[in-house]
């Protein structure tokens, strides 16, 4: 929740820089958001090679296991496509891209407002992945607050498909918590399985 907030926080603050007119051209027009990009991919390959789990996670895949990131992928998919019927202004390609995302709002805004600005405009693009960064953040903060809830409605497995992408590290303390520490490995197989979708999926929809 907290690490959030200051998501949040550092872009509210990026907003303000940026309307004031205070800073140099060559940080707001340069190339600095594609290194950042880069970057982040690269973060993302170094925080999954690097998992200490990652052999026993890839010896012990059962084709059941499976079932539960396929399901999240699925599932929000779906709604994002659905979504896009009560939004005139964005394509179902558009929404499928930020729903694509799956809570990991760092990533995927950058990479919908790099991938969709040669056919949607600078300032179109940057709409679109600002969306991708809010919604994104916000499902990740349904998935902590609403963890307990998840658990006694819709079972121990819901807050984990909730969590999308965050689940093998930000909302894993409080899926442990609620889901219980049998699940500790579900969390962490789903998390890595759908965290690696991530780059690929906003890539392909970005490109429709």
């Amino acid at each position: 929740m907290k690490g959030s907030l200051i998501v949040v926080g550092f872009f509210v603050l990026g907003c303000l820089l940026g309307w004031s007119g205070l800073l140099p051209d060559t940080l707001v027009k340069g190339d600095l958001t594609v290194y950042v990009l880069y970057l982040l991919m690269f973060q993302v390959g170094l925080s999954i090679g690097s998992d200490k789990k990652l052999k026993e996670i890839l010896g012990s895949i059962r084709p059941k296991l499976l079932l539960v990131p396929l399901s999240t992928i699925v599932g929000t998919l779906v709604f994002s496509a659905l979504i896009s019927l009560l939004l005139s202004k964005w394509s179902v390609f558009d929404c499928l891209a930020v729903g694509s995302g799956f809570a990991y709002y760092s990533l995927s805004s950058i990479l919908i407002t790099q991938l969709k600005e040669p056919s949607l405009g600078v300032q179109l693009a940057t709409e679109l992945g600002t969306i991708a960064l809010m919604a994104n953040i916000m499902r990740e903060i349904m998935a902590l607050l609403g963890a307990p809830l998840f658990v006694k409605y819709f079972g121990r497995l819901a807050p984990i498909c909730a969590g999308g992408a965050t689940t093998m590290d930000t909302t894993l303390p409080i899926i442990t918590r609620y889901s219980g520490k049998d699940l500790v490995f579900v969390s962490i197989f789903h998390g890595i399985i759908v965290d690696f979708t991530v780059p690929f999926f906003v890539s392909f929809f970005c490109s429709m």
